[in-house]
């Protein structure tokens, strides 16, 4: 016989009443409490669907658990990397019970932008996208390759928009801060013009493509005119890249070494835009936790990459107080728009839905502090940054992970 939770006094998003569970789905919104129902009082905390991460480097439960996450799009960057089926199944049931993982095949074997992998099999043993990694396919005839075979499968092609020659050795943007630091820098101009390559190629084969992480306006801008052209584009970005300039690496803190490069405070504005005007479609966490034998390094030896998982909710719940975006408009592009890239059925509270949920109060005021995750690491570059919002509770199938 199926659980039957009934959930009431939540301000859910996206819709009104009572939600009740029966298993692992939604069975009601709204009406009457089953007799038997077991209840959970929310205590006026918002209820959304869970977290749906597209992009993330690491299977690191707690720290997904802690941040309202119930899905993960894996990126191929593994070792060893996702370029065969059996590894790609592995890493598909690497979570379970607890986290949905949806591996994304290696765009070439090994990731060296030369031999396609087989997608189709790939895509048997569970992949649910294509993706080129930390790195761009550098050779325009293996990218037309690459797109041109997830198109015949139904399978979207997920990149990382950096000109290989501009950014190769670079780990900063060019500009007077990495000049007066001393550090090797590459143009910003670097993304736009691996995104410039990329639409031609997308608009050639019919496929669909989405950027992992688009960090500059004159990306944002080609990626405008290429939606307003009717192309199946989409692109994505991270707190990081929203919520912090260049002006964050002035002391060499390798917290804030990242790939892409931290930009510029106008190309950070740009970016808050194209969250308030539909431009970008997905903020995921780019969770990459790293430890000290990577990060308490010079500068330009450390690893790029930040743990991202267990502070994503809290972070973009600023573009809701500061009105870039509604609560609603924000679980879209946390949720509901990277399961549809995936083609998984999630991100909505929806009679059917999976009851994948995440509870928090928007309002609790704390501090980020690395110390205290309960992730795999702590490299973030917003320690003891106060915020608002925490993840009370995380609910995947109807249970009760928290």
């Amino acid at each position: 016989m199926k659980t039957m939770i009934a959930i009431t006094n939540a301000h859910l998003v996206g819709g009104k009443g009572t939600l009740l569970l029966e298993g692992d789905r939604i069975a009601a919104i709204g009406g009457d409490i089953l007799a038997g129902a077991e209840i959970i009082d929310a205590k006026g905390a918002h209820v959304a669907p869970g977290i749906v991460d597209l992009g993330v480097f690491s299977v690191d439960k707690r720290a997904c658990i802690a941040g309202g996450i119930t899905r993960i799009a894996l990126m191929p960057d593994q070792k060893p990397v996702l370029d065969e089926p059996g590894i790609v199944q592995r890493a598909a049931l690497a979570a379970k019970p607890d986290l949905w993982v949806h591996p994304l095949a290696a765009a070439t074997r090994g990731l060296a932008g030369a031999e396609l992998g087989e997608y189709a099999m790939m895509r048997k043993a569970g992949a649910k996208a294509v993706s080129t990694g930390r790195g761009w396919v550098a050779d325009s005839g293996v990218m037309h390759k690459v797109l041109t075979y997830a198109a015949s499968l139904g399978l979207t092609v997920i990149t990382h928009p950096e000109d290989a020659g501009l950014a190769a050795g670079a780990v900063a943007t060019a500009s007077e801060t990495s000049t007066r630091l001393g550090l090797s820098s590459a143009p910003a101009e670097a993304e736009a013009i691996a995104i410039a390559r990329d639409l031609m190629l997308a608009e050639l084969t019919s496929a669909r493509l989405h950027f992992r992480t688009v960090t500059t306006a004159k990306g944002l801008d080609l990626i405008r005119s290429a939606k307003a052209r009717g192309l199946a584009i989409s692109c994505g970005i991270s707190p990081t890249h929203l919520f912090l300039s260049e002006v964050a690496i002035n002391d060499f803190r390798t917290f804030a070494r990242l790939s892409p490069p931290l930009r510029a405070e106008a190309d950070r504005r740009a970016c808050i835009e194209a969250v308030r005007d539909g431009t970008i479609d997905v903020i995921g966490s780019a969770h990459d936790p790293r430890g000290p034998e990577v990060k308490r390094l010079p500068f330009a030896d450390a690893d790029p990459g930040a743990a991202g998982a267990e502070t994503l909710l809290a972070l973009s719940l600023g573009l809701v107080r500061d009105g870039v975006v509604s609560v609603e408009r924000l679980f879209e592009l946390l949720a509901l728009n990277p399961s549809r890239l995936l083609g998984v059925d999630s991100g909505r509270l929806e009679v059917g839905a999976p009851a994948d949920l995440v509870f928090f109060d928007a309002g609790t005021p704390w501090q980020i502090d690395a110390a205290k995750f309960v992730g795999q690491a702590g490299n973030t570059p917003f320690d003891k940054l106060p915020v608002q919002g925490r993840v009370l509770k995380t609910m995947k199938g109807g249970r009760d992970l928290s």
